[in-house]
């Protein structure tokens, strides 16, 4: 794999280096300081994957992110950040890799390897797909769109299709007609891409759409059964039920 890393810090590019060395597979030919410097590296040499420190100076890694995703087939981009709690969440739930500083090998280890199969898939057009839903989220604040990321590859879910959503610890099951995907995913961290309009948190392991919701029955001391109209059962916390209620009449 042909690496491009781009940090405006020479420590952060100097401990990255170090760090892909332990990965014969890759080999680093450029490195540069700004996103401007990035863009010249981009336009000469042929790349496979940057490394992109989100937070420069002049031009933020965000901006050169967002003029990479209108190629069809852009470069696979692993995201290098410091600290942001919601950046690293906006990454998880677009299905795009990311490293936090100082760098893991453990994790870093992992994101070769992502990186790797997706390019021996030749998933470059999919994951233009998935870079273009992230940086234009900016634009809308609810997701039209879900990338999902399995082994190899990255699949479009369009969450108009979507009838519910359960929780599986720090994964989602994605129900649509027919369909569950498992998506990378805290639910929490989903949660506020959703329209609430369109969509109800009815248990702290479940979201359903609005549009699904059938009949409520008492389950139990506390406990409650929401049957969807895709034929679904779903449980309802005493916390959300009058939420539920009001949502049916």
């Amino acid at each position: 794999m042909r690496l491009l890393i781009v940090d405006d810090e020479e420590p952060g590019r100097v401990n990255l280096r170090y760090s892909l060395a332990a990965h014969p597979e890759c080999a680093i030919v450029a490195e540069c300081a700004s996103a401007a410097s990035a863009r010249e590296a981009l336009a000469r040499l042929e790349i496979d994957v940057v490394f992109l420190d989100i937070q420069m100076p002049q031009e933020t890694g965000l901006s050169l992110a967002r003029a990479l995703s209108l190629q069809t087939e852009p470069p696979l981009i692993i995201f290098v950040t410091a600290h942001s709690v919601h950046a690293i969440a906006a990454f998880e739930v677009h299905a795009l890799d990311y490293l936090l500083k100082p760098v893991d090998d453990a994790r870093l280890a992992q994101a070769v390897q992502r990186a790797s199969a997706m390019l021996a898939q030749r998933q470059r057009r999919a994951y233009g797909e998935a870079l273009r839903g992230y940086v234009g989220a900016a634009a809308s604040p609810y997701l039209e769109q879900i990338s999902v990321r399995s082994v190899g590859r990255i699949d479009q879910v369009s969450v108009g299709n979507i009838q519910w959503i359960e929780s599986a610890g720090n994964y989602v099951h994605l129900h649509t007609a027919g369909h569950s995907l498992l998506h990378r995913v805290a639910l929490s961290r989903l949660e506020p891409h959703l329209d609430p309009a369109q969509f109800l948190r009815v248990h702290r392991r479940a979201i359903v759409r609005r549009a699904q919701l059938a009949t409520l029955v008492v389950a139990g001391d506390g406990c409650y059964l929401l049957t969807l109209r895709c034929g679904a059962q779903v449980p309802v916390s005493e916390r959300h039920v009058q939420f539920v209620r009001a949502a049916m009449q």
